[in-house]
């Protein structure tokens, strides 16, 4: 039977002398295994007999196997890697359900739809205007004027509000002028708004050119409408309403 190897006799005797027992020396590397298990037996649990067979049985081992042994032992195959879908490699804690990634939220946009944002607002304010004209034409009568008389014109003679701008430009320019050349341009000026100003905010912050235009026309045309209606008097002559009165009926 092999020897014990020399690591075990120390540890052997070191362990003795902490026991106090009869240290063993430990340079003696001539014992026999058969004596180094009895001697392990007589002091107990000192060193296992479990472990010298094992310490005996790797030395027997190691000296009968040949040195070339190691290098011509089979390397051990490598663990199967896993694949995915189409032959893909990928980590398990990569694959997650689609259905857990979706975003459920919808997402904000600009737009409503017509019904019923647009046309229940749209419902409201017409009940309320219609009721609105109901109260006021109980209320407030009609100003009927007298007959017409196709032999007597009134003077001043004025066109409706809506028209007294256009009426306006022809006391200032050639009918032609004031009539075709002037409101043509404009109405060509607001056809052209959309198609030169492509911003699609709906917040006035952001609509700084189309704001514009569309103040510097109304201020134009309501201009125009005021002066005809409170600073005409009689021949289309301008006035001042404090000194002469308002010649138009409203």
């Amino acid at each position: 039977m092999s020897d014990v190897p020399d690591h075990l006799l120390r540890r052997s005797a070191e362990r003795r002398a902490a026991l106090g027992g009869d240290p063993a020396p430990a340079g003696d590397g001539g014992g026999s295994g058969a004596d180094a298990p009895a001697a392990a037996a007589d002091d107990g649990e000192k060193i296992p007999a479990h472990l010298l067979q094992r310490s005996a049985t790797a030395t027997a081992t190691a000296t009968a196997a040949p040195p070339q042994a190691a290098a011509v032992a089979p390397a051990p195959a490598p663990a199967p890697v896993a694949k995915g879908p189409e032959g893909h490699t990928q980590r398990l804690l990569t694959v997650v359900k689609a259905g857990s990634i979706q975003d459920v939220k919808a997402t904000p946009t600009d737009k409503v739809h017509v019904w019923p944002h647009l046309l229940v607002g749209e419902f409201v304010a017409s009940l309320a205007m219609t009721a609105f004209l109901l109260v006021f034409s109980a209320v407030v009568n009609a100003p009927f004027l007298a007959g017409a008389n196709f032999n007597f014109t009134p003077n001043p003679s004025k066109a409706p509000w809506y028209f007294l701008g256009l009426q306006e430009l022809l006391t200032m320019f050639h009918p032609m002028v004031a009539g075709v050349t002037i409101p043509g341009m404009g109405i060509f000026g607001l056809m052209l708004v959309p198609y030169t100003d492509k911003n699609p905010s709906n917040h006035p912050e952001d609509r700084k050119l189309a704001i514009s235009i569309m103040t510097l026309f109304l201020m134009f045309w309501a201009v125009l409408v005021i002066i005809g209606c409170f600073f005409r008097g009689p021949g289309f002559n301008f006035t001042f309403p404090w000194r002469d009165g308002v010649f138009f009926d409203l």
